[in-house]
């Protein structure tokens, strides 16, 4: 294996999880990066991306029971468009966030130098790889119990609408007779791994909104969702 860099112990990680592994492999192989391996493709077994694709289907299915039941009234694209939210890589990452996964995950030196640890791609999946290796130390209850501790909140507070701000903005404007909505971007900052974009929203050639994110679509969704909140179609 290559040199590799890991911050927290797998103790440490056990307490944030509020779970304990019967096989502490598990888990080192959900926090292992392909840039940690020597062989990342003769390795599969000692990374995450196997157990990263059980999770997200796992994930998928818990959340989906879960709107099934909460939402009893919802229609099918109601439920696919929550589905479709709770489920998304920017969702993942923020509970990723929550448990500090950053700095438990086993890096190579080059990916921590180029930012590894702040990647959005890399928590999105290593968070899903916990889970399918929740799901393989203790079977799916335990597993769907971790999702439903992590993912339940962010269900019952997602309020207001839960479509594509920049789709139901251009949709608005076309109802209005008014030109699309343009994006500009008017400012970067922050290191080059974890950039800060702050990008405005125009129609009819009139900035009407701004939004930041730590990439160009999220801010544009950011600005989107502003105009529409001003205009009484979005809820905080």
């Amino acid at each position: 294996m290559n040199k590799f860099r890991q911050l927290v112990s797998l103790s440490e990680v056990e307490r944030k999880l509020g779970y304990a592994f019967s096989d502490r492999m598990l888990l080192e192989i959900a926090l292992t990066h392909s840039s940690a391996v020597a062989s990342p493709k003769q390795e599969t077994d000692k990374t995450y991306q196997r157990l990263e694709f059980l999770g997200d289907r796992i994930l998928a299915l818990v959340v989906a029971d879960m709107l099934y039941v909460e939402f009893p009234r919802a229609d099918e694209g109601e439920l696919a468009r929550r589905l479709t939210g709770l489920v998304r890589n920017e969702t993942c990452v923020d509970v990723a966030l929550e448990l500090d996964l950053g700095s438990s995950i086993r890096l190579g030196e080059s990916e921590v130098m180029g930012g590894g640890a702040h990647k959005t791609a890399i928590l999105g999946d290593v968070c899903e790889a916990v889970i399918g290796a929740v799901h393989r130390d203790s079977g799916f209850t335990k597993a769907r119990i971790f999702v439903e501790k992590f993912w339940r909140p962010r269900m019952i507070n997602w309020v207001g609408p839960l479509r594509d701000a920049k789709t139901t903005l251009q949709e608005w404007a076309q109802g209005k007779h008014f030109s699309p909505p343009t994006y500009l971007e008017i400012d970067r900052s922050g290191p080059d791994h974890a950039p800060v974009f702050k990008i405005a929203v125009l129609i009819n050639r009139k900035r009407i909104g701004e939004g930041m994110g730590n990439s160009k679509k999220a801010a544009e969704q950011k600005a989107a969702q502003e105009v529409l909140m001003k205009q009484g179609l979005w809820k905080q």
